[in-house]
């Protein structure tokens, strides 16, 4: 759904996505043998905002593995599909969360997993 700021198309153009929580934690992310520490930024309930490790050379449209801990119970191992780069950040979408853990993912998310929010596509 896009619409400008005042309710109406045309102009600055806002759209709505679900609710980002934020929250740093470190997440290692893997692909064909590669794998970089880094620091999550953010998270959804449909994706997750990476700080770009030094030297990734990773494209938009890979499928990475994502393992993110949170505390020290709560380990999420899910799959997800490379979406934004940009220079300091990479932008995550699911492709595949293992059923044990999208509950404990939701829980994580709490109020968050329900919740849309605008943003603007710039």
């Amino acid at each position: 759904m896009t619409i400008d700021k005042n309710g109406q198309g045309g102009g600055e153009r806002e759209q709505l996505r679900p609710a980002r929580m934020q929250i740093e934690t470190t997440v290692l992310m893997s692909w064909h043998g590669e794998s970089h520490p880094t620091e999550l930024v953010d998270i959804s309930a449909t994706g997750a905002l990476l700080r770009r490790p030094l030297g990734w050379s990773g494209e938009t449209g890979q499928s990475w593995v994502l393992d993110m801990i949170f505390g020290h119970n709560l380990h999420i191992h899910l799959e997800a599909i490379v979406a934004r780069i940009s220079d300091h950040h990479i932008g995550f979408s699911y492709s595949r969360i293992p059923e044990d853990k999208q509950v404990p993912l939701w829980n994580l998310l709490g109020g968050y997993a329900d919740i849309l929010e605008y943003w603007k596509d710039s």
